[in-house]
């Protein structure tokens, strides 16, 4: 008699940001700034907020003012939590 294993328990929703590349001068890590608008509170005026992720590029394929999608992961080093799933589009400049 074949007993059934229970299936694997679905993986949580890993959350996904957008943003760009202001650095990619270490060694599998990029620091993506991701810009989003939020009102606020008191005033209503729509304000932009940026905040700097450390994301982990193990191929290195991101450059610096590349648009890139980054996933929420397991904790890879003190500040690394994101990791790079695909650049969006390239930069226009010329390094």
């Amino acid at each position: 008699m074949a007993t059934e294993t229970p299936a694997a328990p679905a993986r949580l929703h890993r959350q996904e940001l957008t943003g760009v590349v202001t650095s990619a001068k270490m060694q599998k890590t990029i620091i993506v700034k991701v810009t989003r608008l939020v009102r606020h509170k008191l005033y209503t005026r729509v304000m932009r907020v940026t905040k700097k992720f450390y994301a982990h590029d193990e191929q290195r394929e991101a450059r610096l003012g590349d648009t890139v999608k980054i996933v929420e992961t397991r904790p890879m080093s003190k500040l690394k939590r994101w990791r790079l799933t695909e650049v969006v589009s390239r930069s226009s400049r010329v390094s």
